[in-house]
């Protein structure tokens, strides 16, 4: 597989590329330091896979993802970030990223996770859900009526508002009022999360 780095810092760049290199089934045919060479780098090289800083100078790597996305769907992104931060981890699930990766990171564990993401599969670093599940120990569920759990199970589907009313026979208001009660009880901003949180804690909903 073809793979190009986005980071600005040299020494990521050379580390990424020593380790990357290991595995004799993946080529490093590029990488840039700034979002401008970034985003022009994968343009020309239609890579496989990119691997790209979430902070890059002046500009954030989701930018270039985002970006990119339009331009070569086919390459699989992959955010690499020493950032733990929640908000900063949903915002990168949020426009569809493949792969998201602390950078302490072990050396098999980027080599492992550039491998699934290639296949097709989403990858986020262990040590981000643990965080993420850490913060919702209790039962986040608990609260829900059951049929907030079942509009909950259909978000976590990725239905829509209007194919999730035609699912559970109610209407497209109605679906709308159980989801912003959702939110509200599971402390998150957006459907996005909710989603997510279903999925992740693997509860019978």
């Amino acid at each position: 597989m073809d793979i190009v780095i986005i980071d600005d810092h040299p020494l990521v760049r050379q580390g990424l590329t020593a380790v990357l290199s290991i595995d004799e089934d993946m080529r490093i045919v590029g990488d840039a330091s700034t979002a401008e060479e970034g985003i022009q780098l994968v343009s020309e090289k239609q890579p496989d896979v990119a691997i790209v800083d979430l902070r890059l100078a002046g500009s954030s790597g989701l930018d270039v993802i985002a970006s990119c996305k339009k331009k070569i769907p086919h390459c699989k992104y992959i955010v690499f970030t020493s950032s733990g931060n929640q908000e900063d981890f949903f915002k990168a699930e949020t426009i569809g990223v493949d792969g998201y990766i602390l950078k302490q990171a072990l050396p098999e564990e980027l080599i492992s996770a550039v491998r699934l993401v290639f296949q097709g599969r989403k990858f986020f670093d262990s040590e981000m859900m643990e965080s993420i599940l850490m913060k919702n120990c209790r039962n986040p569920f608990g609260e829900l009526t059951s049929r907030e759990r079942e509009v909950l199970e259909a978000l976590s589907e990725g239905l829509r508002n209007r194919e999730i009313a035609k699912k559970l026979f109610i209407t497209e208001f109605t679906v709308k009022k159980h989801v912003s009660q959702i939110l509200a009880k599971l402390e998150l901003s957006d459907r996005t999360q909710a989603a997510l949180l279903a999925k992740e804690r693997s509860v019978s909903l």
